[in-house]
């Protein structure tokens, strides 16, 4: 441990000019920004993962997602405000250790929950064949695992990392070392499957801690340049503070300091331009929140990738290009020499080009998968039905279960929620390999010569919906970047347009403003309307509604 008096001695013999000091904080920085935005994309790329882990609804994972923005409620416009006039290198030291160990916690709960379980009719360990008798109940529970390998990408910033580091972590079975890898019945496309969502937290908590190392022995300001050799030389005092005519007089009190808080946020928000563009950063923050929470999840339900590849993808395609954008709009400022006028005809242009690519989506779809009672009837016959009859005349005496969910492939392109409501009376094989037989309901929708067999997992999806995700992908990626180049503009209007000595306080109200009208609802009220396009829900071993299994496509795009 470091001690107080330690730090003092420390500090008698450091000194610390601008040429030294000035590069040391900006790395430094910038590795705390990029620790605090992988810690923050890592929680938008678990969504799906926790979701089914605790069989939660879309809306309320939004609101635990959003909850990380309820902390900044309480300090981030205090922070703001005396963090011109504290020792702010400290300050952001005890910041990331605060997230460090909010993140730490985040994860914590994987180690007292038990292994996870899923609903399944196979069991750990099958024989070669299994005979069952015809139209049984099925359903067992078991503990199995599949991990699939997705290679990374060498990126350097926070958000890039925070995907990616989802991508490795949704591939690799939640219980991952303390299960059977060899017996496999679900795979990560499946509605089903959990990734190890604790482990991420547990990474990036590690970064976090390590990122504010570098801010405790940083000092409370620099000389501005020019100046270093007319300070004063300074000395620490007992308490270990420096004492100068410098620091002594920028010296404050805490009671002078929030004194002169409602005063300075009065005059803030009764400039017309700064208020207009915190309405118009609000409303596009509100939609930005949306559509990043939930793009992953988006990329699974609606062209059936698993959520290792969405956001693997999202990773290496679209946060390169906005990150791309955001540099060449700075640059576009600087050598156009832009002001604030232009600077916010800029943001909104390319903010309303972007919208208009994403228009283009609507149409860039796969069709909803064919599911024997949910979006088909069990002749074959289109149709949507919520929360639909899985019962038939093909099943009518089985004794299945209702919720089970353990769906099979037939051949003729049609899904069932499990092989009992398939109406299979066999089977043979083990692990995800088994194949189950003599299935009546097959022989209803498929002509008479056709297998009654089925496999299991959902059938895949078509080639049109390869091809429908690709133009996806390159609309997104376009969008993405467009909108992008407006963001600096934007921002450096708002720090043009703000009086020097309210720019602290301008920008801190803002980032408040932003997260709590917009961080904290947006993912509750996207979720919400996720969850009213739900077509089939799972159910939670205490009982009651859990995870949703399955989505209509055309309602949720």
């Amino acid at each position: 441990k470091i001690t107080w008096s330690h730090e003092n001695m420390f500090l008698e013999h450091f000194t610390c000019s601008r040429a030294v000091c000035c590069p040391l904080f900006i790395v430094a920085l910038s590795f705390a920004y990029f620790s605090k935005a992988l810690s923050g994309t890592y929680m938008k790329s678990a969504i799906t993962q926790i979701e089914r882990r605790f069989d939660l609804s879309s809306s309320l994972i939004g609101l635990i997602d959003g909850s990380f923005e309820m902390g900044n409620l309480l300090f981030l416009a205090v922070v703001s405000h005396f963090g011109a006039k504290l020792h702010r290198p400290k300050l952001i030291a005890v910041g990331c250790f605060l997230m460090a160990v909010g993140s730490f916690l985040t994860g914590l709960p994987h180690f007292f929950m038990g292994r996870y379980t899923f609903d399944t009719v196979i069991q750990g360990s099958m024989n070669d064949s299994v005979s069952i008798t015809p139209c049984p109940d099925l359903l067992k529970q078991t503990d199995i695992p599949e991990i699939q390998r997705e290679t990374s990408s060498d990126i350097n910033t926070g958000p890039m990392f925070g995907f990616l580091l989802g991508s490795l972590c949704a591939s690799l079975y939640v219980d991952i070392g303390y299960v059977d890898l060899e017996t496999v019945t679900i795979t990560p496309k499946d509605a089903r499957w959990v990734g190890a969502w604790w482990l991420g937290f547990l990474v990036s908590s590690v970064i976090m801690l390590l990122s504010g190392i570098p801010f405790w022995f940083l000092p409370r300001s620099l000389p501005k340049q020019g100046e270093e050799s007319k300070l004063p030389p300074s000395t620490p005092t007992q308490d270990g503070t420096e004492n100068s005519d410098a620091t002594s007089h920028q010296a404050m009190t805490l009671a002078e300091i929030a004194k002169g808080f409602i005063p300075s946020l009065k005059k803030l928000l009764s400039t017309p331009a700064y208020f207009l563009l915190l309405c118009g950063s609000l409303l596009k923050f509100n939609s930005f929140i949306g559509l990043l929470t939930f793009k992953a999840k988006y990329m699974e339900q609606q062209f059936g990738q698993s959520a290792a590849r969405a956001n693997f993808l999202i990773g290496v395609l679209n946060l390169p290009v906005v990150a791309v954008g955001i540099f060449l709009g700075g640059l576009l400022m600087k050598r156009y020499k832009l002001g604030v006028v232009s600077g916010a005809q800029l943001s909104f242009v390319t903010s309303f080009m972007a919208y208009l690519l994403l228009l283009l989506q609507f149409g860039t779809k796969c069709d909803n998968v064919q599911v024997a009672g949910l979006t088909v009837s069990y002749n074959g016959t289109p149709g949507v039905v919520y929360n639909g009859n899985l019962w038939s005349e093909c099943n009518r005496d089985c004794s299945c279960l209702a919720g089970e969910w353990d769906p099979v492939c037939s051949d003729n392109g049609i899904t069932y929620t499990s092989p009992c409501l398939a109406g299979c009376s066999s089977s043979t094989g083990y692990g995800k390999n088994t194949v189950f037989h003599n299935c009546s309901c097959v022989l209803s929708s498929s002509a008479p010569e056709g297998s009654m067999s089925v496999i299991l997992g959902q059938c895949p999806r078509s080639r049109e919906c390869s091809r429908s995700f690709t133009s996806y992908m390159a609309v997104s990626v376009l969008s993405s970047f467009i909108n992008s180049l407006g963001t600096t503009p934007g921002y450096m209007v708002i720090i043009r347009c703000i009086k020097p000595e309210l720019k602290s306080l301008a920008l801190g109200i803002q980032t408040l403003v932003m997260r709590t009208l917009g961080g904290i609802p947006a993912p509750v009220y996207f979720g919400a309307l996720i969850d009213s396009t739900c077509l089939r829900w799972g159910i939670k071993k205490c009982g009651g509604r859990g995870a949703c299994r399955m989505y209509d496509s055309d309602m949720y795009r």
